[in-house]
C-alpha cells in the first residue's frame, strides 16, 4: 500500500455500507507536509472532509495512535473547544487497508512561517495572543468532565515516565550514534524536577502550523494533530512551543531565533510565558531550562523516528532528509542549555 494513495472506491463503499455518508462522486488528495499519519482532503460531491489514516508497515509501539486522536477531539468538541467535528472512526483495517478516521474540513488559514510575513504587526501580535490564550484554556479543562480520566497514565512521575518513553523511542529509531544526545539524556535524568501532582490534557505538539485560523481575522478555529496528546503537565506544552523562539529561521522547522521579534510585533519568549502564567494557575518553575532541554530532546527523537520510517519506506513525510540534518544541531542547542 502506497503512503500517498487512498482507495476512494473502497472508502466510498465503506461509508455507504455503514450509513455514514451518502457517497456519489468521491475524490481524494493527500495534504503535503509533515504529518506522521497520511492525511487526505476527501471531496464527496461538493462537500469536503479530512481523513487521517495509519501509515503502512511496521510501526513503533504507541506511535500513530489515531484512535486516541479521534477520541480526544470528539471529547473536546463537546465542550466547544476549537477542534474539528469528528464523524467516524474505523478500526477495521480491511476497509481501506489501515485504521482511519473522518472529520469535518475546517475552512481557514494555516500559517507555516512563525514570522507571519503575510500579516501586519498588529495581526501577528493577535495571532500569538490567540495561541497563548487557547493553550491556557486547554490546560484549564476538567479531565473528568471531558470523560478522559483514563486517557493515559496519570499521577506522579509524568516527566520521569515521558523521559523513559522518549529515550526508548529514540533508541528504537536510532540510525547513528550522536554524542550530544547521550549527554542530553544524562542531564535530563539528573535534573528531573520533583512531581507537583498537576495533571492536564496536554496537546503534545502545540505549535503554529497545527492550528487553523479564521479566514479574515486572528481567531483559532481548530487545533489539529492530537496524535501526541496525553494526560500530562502544562509546562511540557509551553516549553515545546517556546522552542519556536529558539530555532533558527532558516532551518526546515523554521523558528524565530534569528529574527527581530519586537519589530515584527511578536512577543519575546519571556513575555509569552509570563502572559501564560498570568492566564493560568501554573507556577513558574525554578529550572525552566530543564523543560526546554526535554522539549529539544523529544523533538529530536520525533525527527529521528521520521528518518527511520523514511529509510524503511513507511514515512508520509517528504522532508525526512532535511529533518535528519537537523537532529545534531538541535542536540547541540539543547546541550548549551544544560547547567
Amino acid at each position: 500500500m502506497r503512503v500517498d494513495h487512498l482507495d476512494t472506491q473502497r472508502l466510498g463503499q465503506y461509508l455507504t455500507d455503514q450509513n455514514i455518508l451518502e457517497v456519489g462522486d468521491i475524490r481524494a488528495e493527500k495534504f503535503p507536509g509533515g504529518q506522521s499519519n497520511p492525511t487526505f482532503l476527501v471531496t464527496i460531491d461538493d462537500k469536503h472532509y479530512v481523513l487521517r489514516r495509519k501509515p503502512p508497515g511496521q510501526l513503533l509501539k504507541s506511535a500513530h495512535a489515531i484512535d486516541r486522536e479521534y477520541r480526544v477531539m470528539a471529547a473536546l468538541a463537546k465542550v466547544n473547544f476549537a477542534v474539528p467535528n469528528m464523524l467516524h472512526y474505523c478500526r477495521d483495517e480491511t476497509a481501506i487497508g489501515s485504521e482511519f478516521y473522518l472529520m469535518e474540513h475546517v475552512e481557514g488559514r494555516i500559517f507555516w512561517a512563525p514570522s507571519l510575513p503575510e500579516l501586519s504587526t498588529d495581526q501577528r501580535a493577535n495571532i500569538f495572543d490567540a495561541m497563548n490564550k487557547t493553550l491556557a484554556e486547554l490546560h484549564s479543562l476538567d479531565i473528568n468532565a471531558l470523560g478522559l480520566a483514563d486517557y493515559s497514565r496519570r499521577g506522579e512521575g509524568y516527566f520521569e515516565r515521558q523521559l523513559a518513553l522518549w529515550i526508548k523511542q529514540y533508541r528504537a529509531a536510532e540510525t547513528r550514534h550522536i554524542a550530544e544526545m547521550e549527554s542530553i539524556i544524562g542531564y535530563l535524568q539528573e535534573a528531573l524536577p520533583p512531581c507537583d501532582g498537576r495533571v492536564v490534557l496536554s496537546h503534545g505538539d502545540y505549535r503554529l502550523d497545527n492550528m487553523i485560523f479564521h479566514p479574515s481575522d486572528e481567531r483559532i478555529l481548530a487545533v489539529i494533530d492530537w496524535e501526541l496528546s496525553a494526560l500530562g503537565h502544562p509546562l511540557a506544552d509551553l516549553a515545546y512551543q517556546c522552542m519556536q523562539w529558539r530555532l533558527p529561521g532558516d532551518c526546515e522547522l523554521a523558528g524565530l531565533g534569528s529574527l527581530d521579534r519586537r519589530e515584527l510585533g511578536i512577543p519575546s519568549e519571556e513575555e509569552y510565558i509570563e502572559r501564560y502564567f498570568a492566564r493560568s494557575d501554573v507556577a513558574r518553575p525554578s529550572n525552566w531550562s530543564f523543560y526546554l532541554v526535554f522539549s529539544y530532546f523529544r523533538l529530536a527523537a520525533i525527527l529521528q523516528g521520521v528518518v527511520k520510517r523514511s529509510i524503511e519506506g513507511n514515512s508520509s513525510n517528504t522532508r525526512a532528509a532535511a529533518f535528519n540534518a537537523m537532529i545534531e544541531p538541535i542536540a547541540r542547542d539543547a546541550l548549551a542549555l544544560c547547567n
